[in-house]
């Protein structure tokens, strides 16, 4: 960390710096190439210039001086060609393309190797430069980090392991900027004596006080990257950055996603990501290489990842490319931290929902070592989500997680005990330069017990029977995940990594009733009702990727993946009525193949890629083709598309319940009674970028096959019933276009989305017409405002979302049967024809942050969820009393504040 004495010492060279640039003035006839001006005017004046001399030997420059400023002149020149400028810690003025980005600290950024700038004869051209990418105080490897030659358009980015090869380097002389989202940019000036191979760069975490300098108005990114010209429908975010943004409770990765145009936020019940239509399981989510089926801590108010443990997450909103598949909709790839390796640490969060701590360091030199783990504790907080979400809304004097009431027939009890933990655990160990293999295990799990207990002993007359009933109402559900992976860089152009990962994702739920009748004889009878379902999957898989770097225009990128599931599903009524018992294996074994190709002075990039699947179940063959487009109209605007097929073969099915609220499972598919998904999606956008802003359009469409539903509506209530039959298939379609306008620098930063979209089914046993989903939302605004201001960050957000639809009964009626018995029916509502009330609300958050004497970064927050206490419907219940249907409200969580601190030792 910097000191401010430091600081202090840095702001006034750079002050002293800008006033040399006034007060030193240039008089005569400048006339020739741009670069030999500038060698001129540095002999004259004594000032240091660094720029592209190949890219500046080319431009004509002609321009009678009279007494002019040197601010004047560098002013004159970034205007006329498209520069700007900044000083770099050298004292030189580093003078760069317009539509590089920099941020306020790349003048304070330590460049690897450099050393004092001097106007030297490049010695070699056509170079290629690898090396690795790391974090400045830890020694992490740092992925995905994008490298770009100056004054020119050749770039690259770093692979997952912070590997990275950059081809057709002009010269010895050139400048390299080194750039990753919540990090400080670096120079690299290479000069004749860099090496080209195993460079290490070295980047700092940018500060989050204020403490910091100033340069041409150029100021800190925001918390998040909307990728406007490479990727297609990517997002990035640093898990870092957002410890500013509004909680409740828990710092949240998924959740701040959701604050992002074209992924819905009016699900408070679901931290799982509603992409463009499509729905949680319809996303693949990627921790260190594993897939995590189920996202959701406490009742899904919030995701299953700690923040703490991640060090980089990427969004694909769709066209997603050839090396991802099994989804229909999106790609989550979550990177977790390896540890640092130059320091043991140790830190935490404590809030009103949970404590999290960590704790990280090398072992060896070659090994190093990240652990955390986070748990709830009953408070207030969890109380009141618990309670929200539960539906258990009574309060009662007894001591914590117990209630009830004892009377002359007998005592009743409540036992509530709920709680949820996880952990994350990764070890990396690099035994040469070249290889990397990693060892990465994360289990979770939620257990929500809202359990009553009825002793009724003396309720019968003259105490011949004794009646006890339990009644269970537990929910348990969780992942356990873990990979191992090897990972090498065979030479400079060609890398592989080959992984085997295991999965498992359970859910248990019993909602029963267990009544036991004792006589006075000592006979007992046991009945049990109610309903039971349990969901049990495991994955096993294996997977080898490979990128080959065959030239500076062609990117090639191939590998094999083999899957095995097995998932077991049943679910019962009562102790003899087994609705659905399926159990269901298979294995899935592809191959993927997919090339960037550069063209038009890289102008233009396209990537064409197929991918072949083999599904045994179906002993059938499902190609995959994919095609993205971008081009780079000018230096500011970029036009987008890619169209693509995506299957899936592991699948949630929807079990309809209208009266207590639909459920889902995982199951797969078997082409007879659950087709094999698959979506065609098609993306055009462009986007408009400079130093500052950002604006993006994009519109979609997506038509969707295969989608299931299991549903006994329609199920006769007498004879023999066949309950596969309740399986039913239908198809979909979404279409949208998603706005965004992001700030991405300065104090006051943020961006406004807006999406406008529908998403329809169509299951012919419901109706023939298509009609809305469930998760779809016509309207949906977003606004997010953060300002910096010293060492304290304040952010505002806003949403506004239409309200979804849903179906609901409409009446009931009785009918008594031949044998004397009752039975009450309902009569429902056409499928999602209702609406619920549109959907708003309001967050806020402040965060102080202070450095410790250790130079650790720590902070306090206070964040109020739904700051203007509005009452958002979640759903309506529904109760059959006497005949009559009697419909009541069930509201998300109102006005909840909560504080969180987070310390580190180092």
């Amino acid at each position: 960390m910097r000191r401010p004495a430091a600081l202090i010492f840095l702001v006034l060279s750079l002050s002293a710096g800008a006033q040399d640039l006034k007060t030193t003035r240039i008089d005569g006839l400048y006339l020739g190439t741009l670069d030999k001006v500038m060698d001129e005017i540095s002999s004259q004046t004594g000032i240091k210039f660094s720029f592209d001399r190949e890219k500046f030997s080319k431009l004509q420059y002609e321009q009678r001086m009279f007494n002019l400023p040197v601010s004047d002149f560098l002013d004159q020149v970034a205007k006329t060609y498209r520069l700007k400028y900044y000083k770099d810690n050298t004292g030189a003025y580093v003078l760069v393309d317009q539509y590089v980005l920099l941020d306020e600290k790349v003048v304070s950024a330590k460049p690897v190797a450099k050393k004092q700038r001097t106007l030297v004869k490049p010695q070699r051209q056509d170079l290629s430069l690898t090396g690795t990418i790391k974090d400045k105080v830890t020694g992490e490897t740092l992925p995905f980090v994008n490298l770009q030659v100056l004054g020119t358009r050749i770039g690259t980015s770093a692979n997952v392991d912070g590997y990275f090869s950059l081809l057709k380097v002009p010269s010895d002389t050139s400048t390299i900027v080194v750039s990753y989202l919540g990090y400080d940019p670096t120079v690299i000036e290479l000069t004749p004596d860099t090496k080209t191979e195993g460079i290490i760069i070295e980047l700092e975490q940018a500060a989050t006080s204020l403490n910091e300098v100033t340069i041409l108005a150029q100021k800190e990114k925001s918390v998040a990257a909307f990728q406007s010209n490479e990727k297609i429908s990517m997002i990035k975010m640093t898990p870092a950055k957002i410890v500013n943004l509004p909680n409740v409770g828990e710092r949240d990765i998924f959740r701040s996603f959701q604050m992002m145009p074209g992924v819905s936020a009016s699900n408070e019940n679901s931290a799982g990501l509603y992409v463009r239509g499509g729905t949680p399981d319809q996303a693949l989510v990627l921790y260190d290489g594993f897939t995590v089926y189920h996202v959701d801590h406490l009742f899904g108010f919030y995701s299953a990842f700690n923040y703490n443990a991640l060090k980089d997450v990427q969004l694909y909103k769709g066209g997603f490319e050839s090396k991802f598949g099994g989804r229909l909709s999106s790609v989550a790839e979550i990177t977790g931290k390896d540890g640092s390796n130059r320091m043991w640490n140790v830190g935490g969060d404590l809030s009103m929902l949970s404590m999290n701590l960590f704790g990280e360091g090398p072992v060896s030199d070659k090994v190093t070592v990240f652990a955390a783990a986070r748990k709830s504790w009953k408070g207030p907080l969890y109380d009141k989500i618990f309670n929200t979400f539960s539906g258990n809304n009574s309060t009662t004097t007894a001591p914590p997680g117990q209630g009830g009431f004892r009377n002359r027939f007998g005592s009743f009890g409540t036992t509530v005990s709920s709680y949820f933990y996880d952990l994350n655990t990764k070890v990396t160990w690099r035994p040469t330069t070249k290889d990397v293999v990693s060892w990465s295990f994360y289990n979770g799990t939620d257990d929500m017990d809202n359990s009553r207990k009825i002793d009724a002993a003396n309720f019968f007359a003259r105490g011949n029977l004794a009646f006890n009933s339990n009644i269970n109402d537990v929910t348990t559900w969780g992942n356990t995940g873990s990979s191992l992976k090897w990972s090498r860089q065979w030479n400079p152009k060609f890398y592989s990594n080959t992984l085997v990962s295991y999965s498992n994702y359970f859910s248990r739920r019993d909602r029963s009733n267990e009544n036991t009748i004792t006589r006075s004889t000592g006979e007992t009878q046991t009945v049990r009702n109610g309903t039971l379902e349990d969901n049990n999957l495991y994955d096993f898989s294996f997977k080898n990727d490979n990128e080959w770097k065959l030239n500076d225009k062609n990117s090639i990128e191939f590998g094999l993946m083999m899957t095995k599931w097995d998932i077991q599903y049943t679910y019962s009524q009562n102790d003899t009525s087994t609705i659905i018992n399926r159990h269901t294996t298979g294995g899935n074994y592809t191959g993927y193949l997919q090339d960037h190709i550069r063209l038009l002075n890289n102008h233009l990039l396209i990537v064409p890629g197929i991918r072949y699947n083999y599904y045994d179940v179906t002993k059938q063959t499902y190609n995959e083709p994919r095609f993205s487009i971008n081009y780079l109209v000018t230096d500011r605007i970029t036009l987008k598309g890619a169209v693509g097929r995506y299957y899936q073969f592991a699948k949630r099915v929807i079990r309809e319940d209208i009266l207590q609220g639909s459920r889902d499972f995982w199951t797969l598919a078997d082409g007879n009674l659950l087709p094999v998904s698959y979506a065609d999606h098609y993306i055009a956008g462009v986007s408009y970028e400079t130093d500052g802003y950002l604006f993006d359009v994009e519109a979609y469409y997506k038509n969707l096959q295969g989608l299931s539903e299991y549903s006994l509506r329609f199920t006769p209530s007498f004879g023999k019933i066949n309950y596969s039959e309740s399986f039913y298939q239908g198809t979909g379609e979404t279409h949208g276009i998603d706005f965004l306008i992001q700030k991405k620098q300065g104090n006051y930063n943020g961006w406004v989305g807006y999406t406008l979209s529908q998403t329809t089914n169509t299951f012919p046993v419901y109706q023939e017409k298509p009609y809305l989903a469930s998760q779809n939302v016509t309207h949906e605004f977003k606004s997010i405002n953060m300002y910096r201001w010293r060492n304290w960050d304040f952010s505002l957000t806003w949403y506004y979302a239409t309200g979804r639809p849903y179906t609901a009964p409409q009446g009931a009626y009785t009918i008594t049967l031949l044998d004397g018995n009752t039975n009450t029916f309902t009569s429902v509502s056409a499928k999602n024809s209702l609406q619920l009330p549109d959907y708003h609300r309001m967050d806020a958050a402040i965060t102080y942050h202070w450095t410790s004497k250790r130079g650790a970064m720590n902070s306090l927050g206070l964040s109020f969820f739904n700051l203007y206490n509005h009452r958002n419907v979640w759903y309506k219940d529904y109760q059959i009393v006497s005949g009559q249907l009697v419909e009541t409200n069930v509201y998300y969580l109102g006005f909840t504040p909560n504080i969180i601190l987070s310390w580190r030792l180092n």
